[in-house]
C-alpha cells in the first residue's frame, strides 16, 4: 500500500495512519481520494482490527488546501464534484468498520477536524488546538457536525468565530480521552488499540455498526438493533470461545466465526 499523502504501518492487528503532506497536511483531492482507498481497504481487512490516525510534523491536519478552492466556482460542475468528494473522503472514515482512535499531534482545524469528528475515540497532545476557521476566509461549512458535540452556544460561537478551543478546554468538556504531553500520546492512543484489537472480531464489527446505527434510530428501536447483534453473535463460535475464556479465567483465543 504506496500513497503519497499517507502514511501506514501494521503492528499486532492495529492499523497506524499518519497524515502526511507538509508543512501542514492540508487537504487536496489526491489526499482525499487516497483517505477513501485506504480506509475502504482497511475496513475490509481481516488482519486489521482497530486504527489509529494521526499527523506528520506539529499538525494534525490545518484542513482544506485554499489553494484548490479559487478556480472551482468559475467551471460548471466542478464545486459539486469537490463537495462530493469532501463528503466521501469523511464519510469512509466515518463508516469503517473498523474502531478509529484519533491521536491528535497537533491542530486539527476545518476538515482537519472533520476527520477527527469521523473517528471514534479522541486523544490529544496538550499543544493540540480545533477550530472551525472557515468563517475566516469567507466560507461557512462544519456546524452540521460542531452541534453534534458541543452545546448550541459553544457550537455557533465556534462557527461564526472560527474561534480556537485548546485540548485542554476539549478535556474538560470530556470531548477527548486524554490530553497528554507530546511523547506520550502514540502510547496511550497504541496501549488503546491493543486493548480494543484484543476483543471479538466479530463482536467489535458489531459494536462500531451498532455505535453508529443507533444514532439514527429513536431509543426503542435502537435499544432492540443492538438486543438483535446480541442474539447474532451468541451463535458465534468466537462468542462462545469468550465465554469459556470467561469461566476458565484464561485469554480468549478468536477465529472469526
Amino acid at each position: 500500500m504506496a500513497y503519497n499523502t499517507l502514511i501506514v504501518d501494521f503492528k499486532d492487528k492495529i492499523a497506524v495512519v499518519t497524515l502526511n503532506r507538509p508543512p501542514v497536511n492540508a487537504q487536496n483531492k489526491e489526499f482525499r481520494n487516497e483517505i477513501m482507498e485506504l480506509f475502504d481497504e482497511l475496513s475490509d481487512r481481516d488482519d486489521v482490527a482497530c486504527i489509529v490516525l494521526t499527523g506528520t510534523g506539529k499538525v494534525f491536519s490545518a484542513g482544506a488546501d485554499i489553494r484548490e478552492r479559487p478556480n472551482l466556482a468559475g467551471e460548471p460542475g466542478a464545486y459539486g464534484r469537490h463537495n462530493r468528494l469532501v463528503r466521501e473522503s469523511n464519510n469512509a472514515i466515518m463508516e469503517c468498520s473498523k474502531p478509529i482512535i484519533a491521536a491528535i499531534n497537533g491542530p486539527a482545524l476545518g476538515a482537519g477536524f472533520g476527520l477527527v469528528m469521523a473517528s471514534d475515540i479522541w486523544v490529544a497532545s496538550e499543544d493540540a488546538y480545533f477550530s472551525m476557521p472557515e468563517i475566516n476566509v469567507g466560507l461557512a461549512g462544519g456546524v452540521t457536525f460542531l452541534q453534534r458535540y458541543f452545546s448550541q452556544s459553544r457550537a455557533r460561537r465556534m462557527f461564526f468565530t472560527g474561534m480556537k478551543v485548546s485540548a485542554q478546554e476539549m478535556y474538560r468538556l470530556g470531548l477527548i480521552e486524554a490530553c497528554l504531553p507530546a511523547d506520550q500520546l502514540m502510547p496511550y492512543a497504541m496501549e488503546m488499540a491493543r486493548e480494543i484489537a484484543s476483543k471479538s472480531p466479530i463482536a467489535l464489527r458489531l459494536a462500531k455498526e451498532a455505535a453508529r446505527m443507533t444514532l439514527l434510530m429513536p431509543t426503542r428501536d435502537a435499544y432492540r438493533y443492538e438486543q438483535g447483534n446480541t442474539v447474532a453473535l451468541s451463535k458465534t463460535e468466537d462468542t462462545r470461545e469468550a465465554q469459556q475464556a470467561f469461566l476458565e479465567k484464561r485469554e480468549p483465543v478468536y477465529k472469526g466465526r
